[in-house]
């Protein structure tokens, strides 16, 4: 097989159909386009949208929420789920990463404080929440915000 070979699928293609071409073409006189009115018209039709003068329906549906250019979005991390950590472990965004907590990482990563912890660790993130926080230096950890 090479490119010079290659052929469309048989029935894919179709001839381009004349139009306004007498009535043998079998679209001749109007040209399928009816006999008066806008659409039979050169630059005949409405916009994308128009209901007639009706107001449009992305016009009556109503407004709803905002998106703030920039806003700073955190990876979030549970405190319960540091305990697959080995005790004494740096926690910080690579670590994270690699044991599968996080898969993107934003503008940062933020530990909140749902659940518990047993071991001491060295915690190195962007934010942690002040309950995060209390139950890893409960635990013998400490907190770095980077």
């Amino acid at each position: 097989m090479a490119l010079e070979n290659l052929k469309p699928t048989e029935g894919s293609l179709h001839s381009k159909t004349f139009v306004g071409r007498g009535n043998g073409c079998g679209l001749g006189k109007t040209s399928g386009r009816g006999q008066k009115g806008q659409n039979s018209r050169a630059g005949g039709g409405t916009r994308l949208g128009f209901e007639g003068g009706q107001t449009p329906l992305y016009k009556r549906i109503a407004k709803r929420g905002f998106t703030h250019l920039q806003q700073v979005k955190y990876a979030i991390v549970n405190v319960s789920a540091l305990e697959s950590f080995k005790a004494g472990d740096v926690v910080d965004k690579e670590s994270l990463k690699k044991a599968g907590l996080i898969n993107k990482e934003y503008s940062g990563v933020k530990i909140l404080g749902e659940g518990s912890l047993s071991k001491a660790l060295t915690v190195k993130v962007d934010k942690v929440s002040v309950s995060a926080k209390e139950k890893i230096e409960a635990v013998g950890g400490t907190v770095e915000v980077i």
